[in-house]
């Protein structure tokens, strides 16, 4: 088993709007996208280790996302170091995604930790963490 993750399901209220965010980000971090023609409401991306993410435009969305509820809060993914780090930083808000904490950047998580987070039009939260 090479990863203890099988998938990751976002909901969205607007596929039209959020899937380009993700489609940059996702290709950027070298996941590739997998396109159903048949499934007008949804997207995936899967990363090299098997893992995927789904983007979903469901019916059943009761609300804007909120971070700072019960729940998911934002997504960590990793990226290969700091010169790519900087690169997605600036370029992120060429692509629907707003830099959070910039005056900490890249240690927004603390002094031992470096990272870059962005928030999308929606409020969904992605934590890019140099490994």
């Amino acid at each position: 088993m090479s990863s203890v993750v099988h998938h990751i399901e976002l909901w969205t209220m607007s596929l039209e709007e959020t899937a380009p965010s993700f489609d940059w980000l996702l290709t950027e971090l070298g996941w590739v996208p997998e396109r159903d023609p048949a499934w007008a409401v949804g997207r995936i991306w899967r990363h090299p280790s098997g893992v995927y993410l789904v983007l979903e435009q469901s019916p059943d969305v009761s609300g804007a996302h909120e971070r700072t509820r019960a729940g998911l809060n934002h997504l960590a993914l990793l990226v290969s170091d700091r010169g790519r780090l900087d690169d997605l930083r600036g370029q992120a808000d060429q692509h629907g995604w707003r830099e959070m904490f910039s005056e900490h950047y890249p240690h927004a998580g603390g002094p031992d930790h470096t990272a870059l987070f962005i928030e999308n039009n929606e409020g969904l939260e992605i934590e890019l963490v140099v490994c």
